[in-house]
């Protein structure tokens, strides 16, 4: 597994992507309009204008795989509970690691935009950030994503996001003092009022750009999609 920097803002990155450029749509498993999310889950962390990506951009902190300071950053927003972001995720993003951030060509950067909160999208977005706390978020969500059919169909889903984290060696005794909390909570909020801000309507949702420059969201977050936008959006 790839190392990470724990997290990251991307101020200049966002900042010209909100304002700038988001074009195209992508490939989605969920769309804001079929599962809208409830008030309080939507509410933004304290101090963010929900409708400015820039002002945004400076609270909701991504989790970083690679070089902090690759020329390309690719920005991934999923929902745990998205079949879609499972297939990205167990499929693609491998790849991506192998051939884009191991070599140093671009960074990815991963906020949630959990679209069932109710279901427990926002509990599992959670429980990730938790995991991150022991530095562990990628073995983590590679877990929940690669069993995501058998728990996202438990009415209780907390005893299966518990038995992830001891899956992978986590102190169980420090997972479930976290998830019983509510820590990560403002940041999870935050990164879905970002989402929101940058007017994006499904998961997965994937955006290339130079680092601190413009980006733009990908119509196609196939491997050969990814590798062109990046070699679009490497300086020369």
């Amino acid at each position: 597994m790839t190392n990470n920097k724990p997290e990251s803002s991307l101020n200049g990155f966002y900042v010209v992507l909100g304002i700038i450029a988001v074009v195209g749509l992508g490939l989605v498993g969920y769309k804001i309009a079929a599962h809208p999310a409830s008030v309080a889950v939507t509410a933004p962390a304290k101090g963010a204008d929900a409708n400015d990506p820039a002002e945004l951009a400076q609270t909701a902190k991504g989790v970083t795989m690679g070089d902090p300071n690759a020329p390309v950053t690719i920005v991934v927003f999923e929902d745990y509970m998205c079949p879609h972001c499972a297939e990205f995720s167990t499929r693609v993003r491998p790849e991506i690691e192998k051939t884009l951030i191991d070599p140093g060509k671009a960074k990815l950067v991963y906020h949630d935009f959990p679209l069932q909160p109710g279901a427990g999208s926002v509990l599992a977005a959670r429980a990730a950030r938790c995991a991150n706390d022991q530095g562990k978020f990628w073995d983590y969500q590679e877990v929940l994503f690669s069993t995501q059919s058998s728990w996202v169909t438990q009415q209780d889903k907390e005893p299966a996001l518990v038995s992830a984290a001891q899956g992978i060696g986590l102190d169980a005794g420090k997972f479930q003092s976290c998830l019983d909390s509510d820590r990560h909570a403002d940041q999870v909020n935050a990164d879905l009022a970002l989402a929101k801000a940058l007017g994006l309507d499904g998961t997965p949702s994937v955006l290339v750009g130079a680092t601190g420059g413009m980006g733009r969201k990908l119509s196609n977050w196939s491997l050969p999609a990814l590798q062109a936008a990046v070699e679009a959006a490497t300086p020369k």
